[in-house]
């Protein structure tokens, strides 16, 4: 997992609340296991029409967007199902935080399990950053995780709050085989110590 400390990007408004998973990545897009090309399938319903056409009025459509590495959204954002593919999806796309008034937990959890980082704020803040996302390509917010805040184009700093464990993963690029890593050493010697005192468990 890639590390996350300091994300400078243009920030896009996604003006809608309760976007579910299938919202995020259609089912039909979940057939595969790998991480990679999910982007295409981003915001699929919303962003393409029937005919496969761009629908123009969507944000990530719109040439300042089109990069956009932050989003700011609605209330309750990654509700539904638990499908690990929606953070993949957005991952793919470029997009590594998304700052919200609150989040679904399981999405909110897979988030920090994939490097993208979701920001809780109160919805009169999300507004403001709502309105600030609103200048498109001059819309270039800086999401900092290690001094906890993220500074608009004006200038004006906002702070966030992060659980210390899960800031100190992002920060570090630990996943969970990550983490789990951090202990080969410990976990090498408990194996050779049981394949001399359990020689059976190892044989082929």
């Amino acid at each position: 997992m890639d590390k996350f400390t300091q994300l400078t990007g243009v920030a896009a408004p996604l003006r809608l609340m309760n976007v579910d998973t299938d919202m995020i990545i259609p089912a039909r897009y979940l057939k595969t296991i790998k991480r990679t090309g999910l982007g295409a399938g981003l915001f699929a319903a919303l962003r393409f029409n029937e005919d496969g056409s761009e629908k123009p009025d969507f944000v990530l459509n719109q040439p300042a967007y089109r990069d956009a590495k932050i989003l700011v959204a609605g209330e309750n954002f990654g509700c539904g199902s638990s499908r690990e593919h929606a953070p993949w999806a957005l991952l793919d796309s470029g997009i590594r935080c998304v700052i919200a008034p609150s989040f679904a937990d399981i999405f909110f959890n897979n988030c920090f399990k994939n490097g993208i980082l979701p920001i809780v704020l109160p919805k009169e803040v999300v507004d403001r950053l709502m309105a600030a996302a609103d200048n498109g390509a001059n819309a270039t917010f800086t999401v900092d995780l290690e001094s906890q805040a993220i500074q608009t184009p004006d200038g004006e700093r906002i702070p966030f709050e992060v659980e210390p464990f899960r800031r100190q993963c992002l920060l570090n690029g630990w996943d969970d085989i990550g983490l789990t890593l951090r202990d080969a050493p410990a976990i090498d010697d408990y194996e050779s110590r049981q394949k001399l005192g359990q020689p059976w468990l190892w044989a082929s």
